[in-house]
């Protein structure tokens, strides 16, 4: 099972490149995390988020539903162990679409995880994007614009880095990333497993080369 975080500030078209990325891989799932956060249009319940009350979340945070949550301009996001679990159960691979504290939360439970954060080209375009949207207000996009101040000041903990600068390119390179996590050891290892007890049964004989 291949598992790629990604991460990014508001604004650098993370949702957009998800999309294309889901499209191009079909064994990829996207996990979807719960949030406490008001659904934008179009967004539906139990498929971009599952959308429930900050009591409903905290309930399920005492219950220790979570392999990470964390709190991201006012409002909750957590990433389930079901949705890990059912995931792997189903033979899928896993896009968890986080924030910086939840991709290190997701990192230190699978160490063997692929994280990549997304940069924008510069700040100007994270700044008009958000604008652009015409979802919120002022107040809003200054707390956005401030937590992404501190999530770059994060992303040198990440694996890799693809900028969204053009986004042909940078979902090329996404791509490129989720392959890489493919065929890293522990998502091969159920076939490692398998080869090593062929190689045990016929241990008695001469090794080729």
């Amino acid at each position: 099972m291949a598992l790629l975080i990604l991460a990014a500030c508001s604004g650098t078209g993370k949702s957009t490149l998800v999309k294309g990325l889901l499209a191009r891989h079909p064994r990829l799932r996207l996990s979807v995390s719960h949030t406490t956060r008001a659904p934008r249009p179009g967004e539906e319940d139990g498929v971009a988020y599952h959308f429930v009350t900050r009591d409903a979340f905290e309930a399920l945070d005492a219950e220790g539903a979570f392999v990470e949550r964390a709190e991201y301009a006012g409002n909750l996001y957590g990433t389930s162990h079901a949705e890990v679990a059912r995931a792997e159960r189903d033979g899928r691979d896993l896009l968890f679409e986080v924030e910086v504290v939840g991709a290190a939360a997701l990192k230190a439970s699978y160490p063997h995880a692929l994280s990549c954060f997304l940069l924008p080209p510069d700040w100007a375009t994270v700044e008009a994007r958000l604008r652009g949207r015409g979802t919120e207000g002022e107040e809003s996009i200054a707390r956005r614009l401030a937590a992404g101040r501190r999530e770059l000041a994060r992303a040198h903990e990440f694996d890799a880095a693809v900028v969204n600068d053009d986004l042909a390119a940078a979902l090329d390179d996404l791509s490129a990333l989720y392959r890489a996590a493919q065929l890293s050891m522990r998502a091969q290892g159920a076939l490692l497993d398998r080869v090593r007890a062929q190689a045990g049964a016929g241990a008695g004989a001469e090794g080729g080369r």
